[in-house]
C-alpha cells in the first residue's frame, strides 16, 4: 500500500469529540477539529509525577502521565503551553520550562490521534491538584524504581495502564 494512492479520507461519522473516517479500505477514529494531545514527563524531588483519574472507555481509573489537549479551548495554545496549564490543573505543580521529545502515536493501526511527549524541567509544587470541577484526579509521587511496583499494586486493584507507562517498565 502507498499513501498517496489512497483518496483523500472520508468523515463516516462525527461527534462533538470523536469522528471516524475512512481512506480507501481503512477505518480508523480521531478528535474532531484534528486536535491533538500534550503528554507531560515531570519530576519532582527525585519523584515521577503520574495520575490516576476514572475513564470511561476502558470503564476504569486509569494511572497515566498529566497529559492535557493542546487547543480546544484556546486556539492558540501550544504543546508547552497546555502542558503547563494541564501539569498545574491536574497536579498541582507548574514548571519553569518544557522540553519538546517529539510526537508519538499510541494506535497508529486505529487511531489518527498524536501526542507530543514533553519534559517539565524547573518543577516545584503550587498547589494541591486533582483537576478542575468536571474531574477527579488523585496525584502520585513514585520514585522511578518503583514504578513497576506502583503499577502492579494498581493492576491488582483493578485500574487500568495507559500506554506511555511502558517508559518506565524494566523488560
Amino acid at each position: 500500500m502507498k499513501l498517496d494512492d489512497l483518496p483523500p479520507p472520508e468523515v463516516m461519522w462525527a461527534g462533538e469529540y470523536v469522528r471516524v473516517l475512512r481512506r480507501g479500505k481503512w477505518e480508523y477514529a480521531s478528535r474532531a477539529n484534528d486536535i491533538n494531545a500534550v503528554v507531560i514527563l515531570a519530576e519532582y524531588d527525585g519523584k515521577m509525577i503520574l495520575i490516576d483519574q476514572p475513564r470511561v472507555p476502558p470503564d476504569c481509573r486509569c494511572v497515566e502521565l498529566p497529559a492535557g489537549l493542546v487547543g480546544d479551548v484556546d486556539p492558540d495554545a501550544t504543546p508547552e503551553s497546555t502542558a503547563i496549564k494541564e501539569l498545574e490543573e491536574e497536579t498541582g505543580f507548574t514548571a519553569d520550562r518544557v522540553e519538546r521529545l517529539g510526537e508519538f502515536y499510541a494506535s497508529p493501526g486505529m487511531l489518527a490521534e498524536s501526542f507530543t511527549l514533553v519534559r517539565a524541567h524547573g518543577v516545584r509544587r503550587i498547589g494541591v491538584g486533582g483537576g478542575d470541577e468536571n474531574e477527579d484526579i488523585n496525584v502520585h509521587l513514585v520514585p522511578r524504581a518503583e514504578i513497576p511496583n506502583f503499577i502492579e499494586q494498581k493492576r491488582a486493584e483493578g485500574f487500568g495502564v495507559d500506554v506511555k507507562l511502558l517508559l518506565f517498565l524494566n523488560f
